[in-house]
């Protein structure tokens, strides 16, 4: 457990968005798989990325390709696992392999590709799909690391954890991470920064500061937070996306519009108040006076109501925007 100990000193969290600490859940399917010794274990690398403004996965397998793939070799050795599997959609298939492959040789990693969507990016829609079932969440307890792929101890981590792991265990781990930057700035792309900046200090340090009257997106570009310039004095959670906007040239309507479409596209369906809470705000929203009441009221009972966080993250953007733009 020598490596795990080493994650767990660096005090690395998931990198998918959740930021769960990554040692926890390594040391969860190291003790299921000690317990069900007669079962196999699984290391899956989530490489679906699916939000809008997300893109750093992307930009770690194009150009340290080899990294991440060493990071699932140690994920395998620590934790006994038979295989792994690297999930990515099937668009994205061929440019993913052919970056990977010199680098996996003899390793028992495969690839899986479908077109699971955005909500794939959670772990327990991933493994029903993997399984050929429909793509939607499970009820958790049990947990993947316990109950994951065919029943088996899992680790699923996204391509950033993974990078990570490859570099902490080589001890040239520098507590940075990647950050995207995109929309009404000059400069967009993928950076890799200390951890600990804050919002306005990656804005600085990318010469991204705006020349107009903005306000932001952080996390994600459908889920994430809204934040105004007089909140940025903080670091960036999520999934390291920040999205400028400039309030000149932003339309909320038409902006809340773009993020219930996406919603409605991603949602599998499976329980009433996001099934039927995004259809209402998406009927309310094409209206040319939309009833703000009623449409909290909807984002309200979905925030606590939802079976996962696809529905319960909607209301964080929506009232966001509603109450600061």
């Amino acid at each position: 457990m020598r490596n795990i100990s080493k994650i767990a000193a660096a005090r690395l969290t998931g990198r998918g968005g959740a930021e769960f600490p990554t040692a926890f859940k390594w040391l969860a399917v190291a003790k299921a798989k000690l317990e069900k010794f007669d079962r196999p274990a699984y290391i899956i690398c989530n490489a679906t990325e699916g939000e809008p403004g997300v893109f750093k996965d992307k930009h770690i397998l194009r150009y340290f390709p080899g990294e991440v793939i060493n990071g699932i070799r140690i994920a395998l050795e620590e934790l006994g696992a038979e295989k792994a599997y690297i999930y990515v959609q099937r668009k994205d298939l061929n440019t993913i392999k052919k970056r990977l492959t010199p680098f996996i040789k003899k390793l028992p990693i495969r690839f899986f590709a479908e077109d699971g969507g955005y909500l794939c990016g959670e772990e327990t829609t991933l493994l029903e799909q993997m399984e050929g079932r429909r793509p939607e969440p499970r009820l958790r307890p049990p947990f993947p690391t316990e109950h994951g792929l065919h029943g088996c101890p899992t680790l699923v981590n996204n391509v950033e954890t993974f990078y990570y792991i490859s570099q902490i265990v080589k001890d040239e781990y520098r507590h940075t991470r990647f950050y995207c930057l995109s929309g009404a700035i000059r400069n967009p792309g993928v950076f890799e920064l200390p951890i600990d900046l804050t919002i306005a200090e990656v804005l600085k340090k990318t010469k991204n500061i705006p020349r107009c009257k903005f306000f932001l997106q952080v996390g994600g570009g459908a889920a994430g937070e809204i934040l105004l310039p007089d909140e940025t004095n903080r670091p960036l959670k999520g999934a390291g996306a920040i999205i400028v906007y400039d309030r000149a040239k932003t339309k909320p309507q038409e902006l809340m519009t773009r993020w219930i479409e996406f919603f409605f596209k991603s949602n599998c369906g499976k329980c009433a108040p996001c099934r039927e809470g995004l259809y209402r705000l998406r009927e309310e929203l094409k209206k040319a006076k939309p009833d703000w009441l009623m449409m909290r009221a909807i984002l309200e009972t979905m925030r606590d109501a939802s079976f996962c966080a696809l529905g319960k993250s909607v209301y964080t953007p929506m009232l966001g925007l509603l109450e600061k733009v």
